[in-house]
């Protein structure tokens, strides 16, 4: 048998993904959920598991569960059970943990990607469960000891586990922005990776090309950026790859990835269900999901990005990119709409909103939710470049202004800062005239057949208008005298 190399093998990846849900209480007590509160002042008896405390169920988790089924083409289970998951850690009080084993809230469902198949088909994959459970505290590692704290002991959470369908770490990256921009229309949470909203586990293994089984695989635990989760992929396969082809066995185990060196490293052998020991909470009844609940939970749902993207190249006729990259946000897609609608200038909008204004946002490293320029002004700023007020260049003058509070009408703004632009023909002809008049030489080259002469007088008209000449007409009426 030869020794095979590394491009035998292929990844398999499954990502398991952690959602808090975003409710007021706790998952299975009143305690509020707060983050940044002072460490345990967020706990009763039923989250710090005391003797005789008896939880209940958190209807409106419930119902964001649900949500998050419906929006991942889930089959919403009839009937749902609680179970405890057994095992021992430090910020998890009671010793187990109150989850959903084999009789999930959500099951079958699947996500499309942005991405394409072997066979050129928009790749699919498989979400095999979404189920609810609480979520443990936080161990605070010091260089003197462990500190614990217990707030975010039973806080609710959703956990989405995806199909092992995904084949490198950069479609897993594609999967997880993916999921993200989907949960981020429904209101559920607020996904912020850095206060743990959303927390990422990747199962990875490695298999010849062409095999149909899966092999041993890793658990990289808590994985809480998109790079990380990138460079821990990546290093675990390329890891593998290397002990099988020394003559090495792949154990099944837990592992840990370190940003600072970049490596994952063994933190315990990987568990099975049976030693999790589960078994139905005997203090939570069976949750009956009624069919009418699903369905009025269905009836709210928002337009999710997918089809809000299809309708923007319908509605508005923007480019499939446009589309995509609009409704990477609700509030992203919220603000071109506003502006598109307002405007009439549809792709102009476009263009300035994933352009000029999220540029500005970016070096500014601010959120869509918080541009200084509301849409209304956008539109207003759009329809003074659409007939002829302002040029482009001076449009993005009048925008420094709006940006920095100098102004809030677009029109007043323009007026101030003497941006109109310049439609006269008549005054324009004179300016060309004082031009070509200047710079003969530059003339004789275009007659003699230099087209970047044309360009160069051009630039000379539009300097000694001091940009307000309207760029059109100059083009126009500059041939035209050129012969």
């Amino acid at each position: 048998m030869t020794t095979a190399t590394k491009t035998d093998f292929e990844p398999v990846i499954g990502l398991e993904v952690h959602v808090q849900l975003k409710t007021r209480s706790k998952m299975l007590c009143g305690c509020a959920v707060q983050f940044g509160s002072p460490a345990n002042s967020l706990t009763c008896p039923v989250c710090l598991g005391l003797p005789g405390a008896l939880p209940m169920v958190n209807r409106l988790a419930v119902e964001y569960g649900i949500r998050v089924g419906l929006a991942l083409n889930c089959q919403i289970a009839h009937r749902v059970k609680f179970d405890r998951k057994n095992y021992f850690y430090p910020d998890l009080p009671k010793g187990y943990q109150i989850s959903q084993y084999d009789e999930p809230l959500c099951f079958d469902g699947e996500l499309q990607l942005p991405l394409m198949d072997q066979a050129g088909n928009p790749k699919i994959c498989r979400i095999t469960r979404a189920h609810l459970e609480e979520d443990a505290g936080k161990s605070i590692h010091m260089e003197t000891g462990t500190l614990v704290d217990l707030n975010r002991a039973g806080t609710p959470l959703i956990e989405i586990v995806g199909g092992p369908d995904l084949r490198s770490p950069e479609e897993a990256y594609v999967y997880l922005t993916t999921l993200k921009r989907n949960l981020s229309y429904l209101g559920v949470s607020d996904l912020s990776m850095e206060k743990g909203s959303l927390r990422c586990d990747a199962n990875v293994s490695i298999r010849p090309r062409g095999q149909e089984n899966f092999d041993v695989r890793s658990e990289i635990k808590n994985l809480n950026s998109f790079r990380f989760m990138q460079q821990a992929i990546d290093y675990e396969v390329r890891w593998q790859i290397e002990q099988i082809e020394d003559g090495h066995a792949i154990q099944q185990a837990t592992v840990l990835f370190d940003p600072d060196t970049g490596e994952t490293r063994a933190m315990r052998t990987k568990e099975d269900a049976a030693d999790y020991r589960y078994f139905p909470d005997p203090d939570l009844p069976p949750l009956v999901i009624s069919r009418d609940w699903v369905a009025e939970v269905e009836a709210a749902m928002p337009e999710l990005p997918r089809a809000m993207a299809d309708r923007f190249v319908q509605q508005y006729g923007l480019p499939e990119y446009d589309a995509t990259t609009l409704t990477q946000s609700p509030a992203m897609a919220a603000y071109f709409e506003a502006a598109a609608r307002d405007s009439g200038q549809a792709k102009m909008a476009s263009n300035w909103v994933m352009g000029e204004v999220s540029r500005r946002l970016n070096s500014e490293e601010r959120d869509i939710a918080e541009v200084p320029v509301d849409a209304p002004q956008l539109a207003a700023l759009l329809k003074r470049i659409a007939d002829g007020t302002v040029s482009n260049n001076a449009a993005k003058q009048v925008m420094d202004a709006l940006w920095k509070g100098e102004g809030s009408d677009v029109d007043a703004v323009i007026d101030a800062k003497g941006l109109k632009q310049v439609s006269d023909s008549g005054a324009i002809e004179k300016i060309i005239d004082e031009v070509m008049a200047a710079n003969a030489d530059m003339v004789a080259q275009f007659r003699a057949g230099k087209d970047k002469a044309f360009n160069a007088l051009v630039g000379q008209v539009m300097k000694a208008s001091k940009g307000k000449a309207n760029p059109q007409q100059v083009n126009d009426l500059l041939r035209a005298k050129l012969g």
